[in-house]
């Protein structure tokens, strides 16, 4: 089923330390117009959040949807950067004790070890506000109709209706475990959401019409589908050195999934499934859908 090339590993590297770079800028000492000052520990404490590697996946997908539809790469990769400060802000939270307790992130203690509880917090709510600031702020070279755009849609990708209620579903799933319709619920919300908004976003700061948006919308949805899916499949397979954070959790918890429901053979299934529904959706585009679709067979193979 694996069929992406080389060159597709090498764009999605290329783009992940684009994305760094932003990143990294976004988060130095200097105070931006209106700060007053910027907290060493507390700084420190979002950079480890956010500065530790990984695919930046989300990220990409922004910016490859806004190439598909002929939007501005810059604009693309700083709604990806804040994008990522949203995704790493509930990684740090969702690491917490009192959430899912993990030490170890991307082969890194967790922020709230290698700080502390209270400082994690903070960096958790500093990463989350930032990330409308990203949007918002005027070297996001969009017009403000598209900031609007992308500010609510990322704010109910975001909040008690996307991956904050996922999250907060994912914990009732602890005391007693959903039935398959709640299983696919929360997976919607707790990872489905994000990674939605970032297939949308791209056509969003392009200005692209409302076809192409629902499009890609529906699209962002069937990967986020197939990454959970995929997720669950490498929490029963993979070893915490692959994955660089703990696996197992979930059926020690009793949490269930659609994978524990049906079993490895229907993921399997479901994923090519997905994949293929994912092309058929993007054939409109041709050649130029390319990357993206080479993303929908990374996100259903993917080892870590």
């Amino acid at each position: 089923m694996d069929s992406t090339t080389p060159s597709f590993e090498h764009r999605l590297r290329d783009n992940a330390g684009k994305v760094e770079a932003v990143l990294n800028r976004l988060l130095a000492d200097a105070c931006q117009e209106g700060e007053i000052a910027r907290p060493d520990r507390l700084l420190g404490a979002m950079r480890h959040g956010v500065l530790n590697g990984g695919k930046r996946l989300r990220p990409f997908l922004v910016v490859e949807t806004a190439a598909l539809l002929g939007g501005s790469e810059q604009a693309a990769l700083r709604v990806g950067a804040a994008l990522e400060c949203v995704h790493c802000y509930s990684l740090v939270h969702d690491d917490l004790p009192a959430m899912d307790d993990d030490d170890l992130r991307r082969g890194q203690p967790t922020v709230h070890i290698a700080f502390d509880y209270a400082t994690a917090i903070l960096a958790g709510d500093s990463l989350l506000t930032y990330a409308f600031d990203i949007i918002a702020a005027p070297e996001t070279d969009l017009p403000a109709s598209r900031k609007i755009e992308l500010v609510l849609s990322l704010s109910r990708a975001a909040g008690i209706g996307g991956m904050a209620g996922g999250q907060a579903l994912d914990l009732a799933a602890e005391k007693q475990t959903p039935d398959e319709q709640g299983i696919t619920t929360l997976q919607a919300m707790k990872t489905g959401a994000l990674i939605r908004f970032a297939c949308e976003a791209g056509a969003f700061l392009s200005g692209a019409p409302a076809e192409d948006v629902q499009r890609l919308r529906v699209f962002g949805e069937k990967i986020g589908l197939a990454f959970q899916l995929a997720d669950d499949l490498l929490d029963l397979t993979a070893d915490a050195a692959t994955m660089g954070k703990a696996t197992g959790k979930d059926a020690a918890r009793g949490k269930g999934t659609l994978v524990a429901l049906h079993g490895q053979a229907w993921a399997e299934a479901t994923l090519a499934r997905l994949v293929a529904e994912a092309g058929e959706l993007l054939a409109p585009y041709g050649d130029t859908a390319k990357v993206l679709i080479e993303t929908a067979q990374f996100v259903a193979n993917r080892r870590s």
